[in-house]
């Protein structure tokens, strides 16, 4: 009697969306062997704002419609808290990288951190083989380098490969995206297929932990005597004070709006102004016109190689500094470390890039590889 190979498990981290619904649906269909896990990431005690924002990807109403396509696609569900460990390891450094007059994206450590390394962990306990999540990209093993790789999914408006930059070779083994060859319209299509109460459900764009995307509320919330302690510092314009400011960490490099300071004239018209510097250590904000914030050369920090184990030589590829940014060509040069999540590198751009903001993310992509990614420390 020939013995049954035993199936391949796969645990899908399961937000309560559509993607990770239909990525779970997909792969019950391909035959797998699925848990359904979703993760309690907050307190509402401990962020402020609405616990009626059904946008977030981490709401109750998630995950209730993540037990529901469960249910309905015949696998179990579970809930895990990982509230403790996200608030030291994401929601801290969150505020802290603000305290420090720099523009964090949380969902770069929440990726790698969390919802990889932790699942991972979980997964293993449970007997899987692989997670598997609901975002638009690609991994597959360069048989070459021996390294796994992630590049863009088919569906580039979609495409999510920018906020994985930080995941590590060991989490990228024991992943799969089962809509990494599919469009957004085509999962709402197969979300329809399948029955899933989750077809029509909007979109989730805000971070997760501040409910009402209102950063400048989360802060005083999180650190009730920040707004006294940091009111009333100097805005400089040309070298010169022109007025004050309500406290350094509710501004970003860019910034237009809401600066509250008189404009220059430009003969009968104000002249735009706009945030160039933030200098926490002196409480201070610079503002300038706009050719001001054109750099072509920046540091960066926590550096994370995925195709390569090396950029020392240096090599030109496309640079993202932004999400919605359809990146740059620039040399990227590794200065020290691993490449494993530390060491600096060092950027430049061909042509000035605008608005290089500290504490956000750059990506380098070669083609539609991800190449690596490091934290923007300082224009130089």
């Amino acid at each position: 009697m020939e013995v049954q190979k035993k199936k391949t498990t796969v645990v899908v981290g399961m937000s309560g969306g559509v993607d990770s619904s239909v990525a779970a649906a997909l792969l019950v269909e391909q035959g797998y062997n699925v848990i359904g896990l979703t993760i309690k990431t907050f307190n509402y005690d401990d962020v402020g704002g609405s616990p009626d924002n059904e946008k977030s990807c981490c709401s109750l109403d998630g995950i209730n419609d993540a037990r529901m396509v469960a249910a309905k696609l015949g696998f179990p569900h579970y809930v895990l808290d990982f509230s403790e460990v996200f608030g030291k390891l994401v929601i801290e450094n969150f505020v802290d990288e603000y305290l420090h007059g720099r523009t964090p994206n949380p969902c770069v450590i929440c990726n790698r951190k969390i919802k990889w390394e932790e699942l991972i962990r979980k997964s293993i306990k449970l007997g899987a083989d692989f997670i598997a999540t609901g975002h638009y990209a690609r991994v597959r093993k360069d048989e070459t380098t021996n390294r796994y790789v992630i590049s863009r999914g088919k569906d580039i408006q979609k495409d999510q490969s920018y906020a994985l930059w930080g995941l590590t070779q060991e989490s990228l083994s024991r992943t799969l995206f089962p809509l990494a060859e599919l469009t957004k319209a085509e999962t709402r299509s197969l979300a329809e297929r399948f029955g899933l109460r989750t077809a029509a459900k909007g979109e989730s764009y805000e971070i997760c932990f501040i409910t009402d995307d209102n950063y400048e509320r989360f802060l005083k919330f999180k650190l009730p005597d920040l707004e006294k302690s940091v009111a009333g510092g100097n805005v400089e314009m040309d070298g010169k004070v022109i007025g004050t400011h309500r406290g350094f960490p509710f501004y970003t490099i860019g910034q237009r709006k809401g600066i509250g300071v008189a404009m220059p004239q430009r003969g009968s018209q104000p002249e735009p102004v706009y945030v160039t510097g933030i200098n926490y250590k002196d409480n201070v904000i610079t503002v300038g016109r706009e050719h001001e914030l054109l750099k072509t050369t920046f540091l960066a920090r926590k550096l994370n190689l995925i195709k390569y184990d090396s950029l020392r030589e240096g090599k030109r590829l496309t640079t993202k500094i932004r999400y919605k940014d359809s990146g740059d060509m620039a040399c990227v040069t590794q200065l020290d470390g691993d490449g494993r999540g530390e060491g600096h590198v060092k950027v430049e751009f061909e042509d000035p890039k605008r608005a290089i903001t500290p504490g956000q993310s750059a990506v380098f992509y070669e083609d539609d590889d991800v190449v690596g990614g490091a934290i923007i420390d300082s224009p130089v």
